[in-house]
């Protein structure tokens, strides 16, 4: 059975105000009448009826004013307005609908017509309710999403700009294409000073892209924070973000490990634009290729951490690059390109200035953006140069261990795939007076295991770094050396002293090497600004060192005193 409405008639003729009533009541509505346009506008106020038949022509008030009022008062409600008219003139009838009129009836009055009328504008009537309600609905649980997101957003920033991408070395540019990124920058600092930079990028734009950047960030952070190399840290996300995403989600990354005090800088590509290293002498560009299939693509057991290693020099600078900056477009639809991001390095005079060329040229050609953008460069800096934060404990009130020794001893497939020092420093800094020595200890640490396996072990030779082409060749014996290994060991000595008001850390490192020379691998670094640093380096951040006359082990000695 149809709703029963209630009716407003407005008609100056009581004689057709009453047909018009009798007509509607029998049709089982609610009639209200009125005789001018200001009576029809107060009964409107008062009663809110569904619908309006509006004469035309009336006294005091026409029914062009009436209708003009009613719809101001109705808002965004439907509330239609038939006039009830005699007239005949374009004129006249185009009059009534400027004034709001929705429909026409003619005098005089069709009782069937009328009924149509009425059925055909409460179903208008009915559809404006709804469409009024699921905007009023869809405005709800926009607001709802949006702060949601805006909560997310926030949560996101910290965890993903909690780096180190302030840093006097880096500069950078993120243009996202939605509120949330679907690229992700993020760079932090090792332990020993190192730099691990990532940018990455997920398929997709908005919330969806940014989900797998949650955990992603969160697994560069603790690792780097906790010494864990390039390859660990790969290893751990590709297994993370294959085993979380959906089929056919995955992400595009670059990962750099640039090591200040070796002067390196370790390059793994999956899937992002060719970036650029910039040598500052000779002005050579090197690409950056991509070798791999993206992070979250291939089961763990496929998934290749293979890294390329280039020798850095103060001033050198590595550009990197999402594909959103190549697929800009412009008014014209054309794409920025890679050839127009080599002009600008080819026609770029003051280096410092490049990263500013590069933007201002995106900046004229680009349109509306595309997809995500993000560009960084990161420059070579002296050791020392950047200032790092404290590592970060979780203190209670909880003693530490002040008296013991250990030996732990790292053997064939075990030197393959594992580094030991993130582990070696997770136990010594449950001592709380190492902490504030911690990032020297990792260094000396890591030097050490560097040397003992590298020499000790595969027995390489350090004079080969002498020039960019050595230094590569050091590194692929490296690797074949390491990938074929089946026997050796490197040992680790710890042992902590109470002393005084403080203690002592006493640690020797030895492996199955046949020794080397501590006097000649000195010697080296003078000559060679490629290889031979690392004992120098140790000596300068321990308290103590020396190394067995046999040259199969070395010792290093840390103290601290309690409160100092």
């Amino acid at each position: 059975m149809p709703k029963r409405l209630s009716i407003l008639i407005a008609e100056d003729n009581a004689a057709d105000r009453m047909l018009l009533s009798t007509i509607v009541s029998r049709q089982g509505h609610r009639v209200l009448t009125a005789s001018n346009g200001l009576e029809a506008v107060a009964l409107f106020q008062q009663e809110r009826p569904h619908l309006v038949l509006m004469d035309a022509l009336m006294p005091t008030m026409d029914g062009f004013e009436a209708a003009r009022r009613i719809k101001q008062a109705a808002g965004d409600a439907l509330v239609p307005i038939i006039f009830l008219t005699s007239l005949t003139e374009n004129e006249a009838l185009v009059r009534c609908l400027e004034a709001g009129g929705d429909d026409f009836l003619a005098k005089p009055y069709n009782r069937v017509i009328l009924e149509a009328k009425i059925k055909a504008m409460d179903r208008l009537r009915r559809l404006q309710e709804t469409v009024l309600r699921q905007r009023d609905l869809i405005a709800k649980h926009n607001d709802y999403l949006l702060n949601e997101q805006r909560v997310a957003k926030a949560v996101f920033d910290r965890v993903a700009h909690s780096g180190c991408l302030d840093a006097p070395n880096i500069r950078y540019l993120q243009s996202p294409y939605a509120l949330f990124s679907g690229d992700l920058l993020l760079a932090a600092f090792q332990p020993s000073g190192d730099m691990h930079v990532l940018l990455g990028d997920f398929t997709g734009h908005g919330l969806p892209a940014a989900i797998g950047a949650m955990p992603l960030a969160e697994a560069f952070y603790g690792m780097t924070a906790k010494g864990h190399s390039l390859r660990e840290i790969l290893r751990e996300v590709n297994a993370k973000l294959k085993r979380i995403l959906p089929l056919g989600m995955f992400c595009c990354a670059t990962l750099l490990n640039i090591s200040f005090q070796r002067r390196v800088v370790e390059v793994w590509n999956g899937g992002l634009p060719d970036g650029y290293l910039l040598q500052a002498d000779n002005g050579q560009r090197i690409p950056l290729v991509s070798r791999h299939l993206p992070l979250g693509v291939l089961e763990p057991h496929k998934f290749s951490d293979a890294y390329e290693v280039y020798p850095l020099e103060l001033g050198d600078r590595v550009v990197l690059l999402s594909d959103g900056v190549l697929e800009a477009r412009n008014a014209d639809d054309e794409l920025f390109g890679e050839e127009r991001l080599l002009d600008v390095f080819a026609n770029n005079r003051q280096p410092g200035e490049l990263f500013a060329d590069i933007v201002q040229a995106l900046t004229d050609f680009r349109g509306e953006l595309q997809d995500d953008v993000s560009l960084v460069e990161v420059g070579m800096v002296e050791q020392g140069a950047l200032k790092r934060p404290p590592l970060a404990f979780s203190d209670s009130d909880q003693s530490s261990p002040q008296d013991w020794s250990a030996t732990f001893e790292f053997r064939g497939e075990t030197l393959q795939r594992f580094n030991p020092i993130p582990f070696l420093l997770h136990i010594l800094l449950e001592v709380k007076g190492l902490r504030p020595q911690g990032g020297a200890l990792y260094s000396v640490l890591n030097e050490l295991y560097t040397n003992a396996l590298e020499h000790g072990v595969l027995g390489l030779d350090s004079t080969l770094k002498c020039d960019a082409e050595g230094f590569a060749e050091y590194y692929r014996q490296r690797g074949q050396r390491l990938s074929v290994l089946d026997d050796g060991y490197v040992r680790f000595h710890l042992r902590l002293l109470p002393e005084g008001h403080g203690g002592r850390l006493l640690v020797t490192v030895e492996d199955s090497g046949p020794g080397f020379d501590g006097a000649a691998i000195l010697a080296c670094q003078r000559l060679n600004k490629l290889s031979g640093r690392g004992l120098t380096l140790v000596r300068q951040l321990s308290e103590r060192c020396s190394w067995a006359a046999d040259g199969r082990g070395v010792n290093v000695e840390f103290s601290w005193v309690h409160g100092a």
